[in-house]
């Protein structure tokens, strides 16, 4: 019993430590919203529209950026407000040539696109692209000035087994095997069987897993790093959950999937206000 009782002891100070560390270091809230492969003009164009007319937090408080698909960037870029920035979906892994079907880094900066999502656990598992392969891409990025939401996750039959931080350890390793600099990158955990199914990590789940990746960074690339670092939760957001797990201290905002093509999108931008109470 008593064993149990220090443990949750020491893993609430923790989330007390990182919290006041967080409140020192000033991470701004998070708001991504993947679009993934859906739309149509029209239907962006209605997005866009109920995106410009919303009343969210202002720029200094929530970082708002949303991923259309390749064909649609220029589209949203040149009809959303301002104060809203737009991601791609993917780059490639080096500089662009003979690589069918591949949108280079350097085609989005020149584009005027200032991020990019990569290792995205649909790309991860679907397309095989493997650790290595997604911490080039993000290092590559990162070289010719793109900002990177970098994903990292595991599945239900790695969670099960008792192996989640081993897999998200392994996953993050290889992009700090790269990246030197993290001050353009947003960490997404993502677990994959919470993307899309409708089922969400708990907020006790989601805290557990970000507390033990700060601290996973606090050992591997410096305090500073890891006080500084956002981590952000990806796994079926919705207008319903997204306030408590946005009160979690290292919970540093969401990166969205259907929800952002919907209306409660703007709720979950104005879930930062839980922050002023916690």
């Amino acid at each position: 019993m008593y064993p149990l009782a220090a443990a949750v002891g020491l893993f609430l100070f923790g989330s007390i430590v990182w919290h006041c560390e967080k409140k020192k270091m000033g991470r701004k809230f998070f708001v991504g919203g993947n679009w993934k492969c859906n739309g149509t003009v029209a239907e962006v164009k209605k997005i866009v529209t109920m995106l410009n007319e919303a009343e969210v937090p202002s720029e200094d408080v929530v970082e708002v950026v949303v991923s259309p698909p390749f064909v649609f960037l220029t589209l949203v870029k040149g009809l959303l407000r301002p104060d809203f920035q737009v991601a791609a979906q993917n780059c490639w892994v080096c500089k662009g040539g003979a690589f069918t079907g591949e949108v280079s880094a350097e085609m989005l900066v020149n584009l005027g696109i200032p991020w990019v999502i990569l290792g995205h656990s649909e790309r991860r598992l679907l397309l095989n692209e493997s650790n290595e392969f997604v911490a080039d891409k993000v290092a590559y990025a990162l070289s010719v000035g793109l900002k990177v939401i970098a994903c990292v996750g595991e599945t239900l039959e790695q969670r099960e087994s008792g192996s989640t931080m081993a897999v998200v350890a392994e996953q993050t390793k290889a992009i700090a095997d790269k990246v030197s600099n993290w001050a353009n990158v947003v960490l997404a955990y993502e677990p994959v069987w919470a993307i899309g199914t409708g089922k969400v990590a708990t907020p006790a789940q989601a805290q557990e897993v970000h507390y033990e990746l700060r601290k996973w960074l606090q050992d591997s690339a410096g305090a500073e790093v890891a006080a500084s670092t956002r981590i952000i939760y990806g796994g079926s957001v919705n207008g319903a959950n997204c306030k408590e797990l946005a009160a979690q201290p290292d919970v540093d905002g969401f990166l969205v999937g259907g929800a952002s093509l919907k209306p409660e999108f703007i709720d979950i931008i104005k879930s930062d206000t839980v922050k002023k109470n916690v």
